[in-house]
């Protein structure tokens, strides 16, 4: 009886041993975020925007998600997908200049779903003079696999007179 005591006591011990070293919570998936493919990425999204605005023509630039806000300079923001057509077809009416967009940092978060962009712009005019440059940041969001810009914002490097 004694014997039968011990093994039941031992085998518990080793069932309790077993079972709590077997936890249930859930592993870590690690995600490795190349920056230098994502800086590539948002690259080619500034590309494709300057391309579409550039050719003075309002068709569907893929580069704003429909709740984006943009703030830029000397103007109340942009909030809503109605505004910023507003704003566009206002600017590109009356504009004959041509914008380039140069990515210069890239901060993905770590999982990859979202992307603070830094760069600089520059605008010239007909005959290729700058008469615009600045700086700006973006905040990318991947939404059904593709990086859209949710928040951005610029500065001129031109003074104000």
């Amino acid at each position: 009886m004694k014997n039968r005591f011990v093994k039941g006591m031992v085998l518990g011990c080793l069932f309790l041993l077993m079972t709590s070293c077997n936890t249930n919570e859930e592993k870590s998936i690690v995600v490795v975020i190349d920056k230098e493919q994502v800086k590539i990425d948002i690259q080619a999204i500034e590309n494709q925007f300057a391309e579409i605005y550039n050719s003075g023509k309002q068709k569907k630039i893929g580069y704003y998600a429909d709740d984006a806000i943009t703030f830029h300079q000397n103007m109340a923001p942009i909030r809503t997908k109605k505004q910023r057509q507003d704003f566009f077809k206002t600017d590109l009416a009356t504009n004959t200049n041509k914008i380039s967009f140069t990515t210069t940092e890239v901060f993905p978060s770590k999982e990859g779903i979202q992307v603070l962009e830094i760069g600089y712009y520059t605008v010239i005019d007909s005959i290729n003079t700058a008469i615009k440059t600045g700086h700006y940041m973006s905040l990318f969001e991947k939404r059904d696999g593709k990086y859209v810009c949710i928040r951005d914002m610029s500065t001129s490097d031109m003074s104000i007179e």
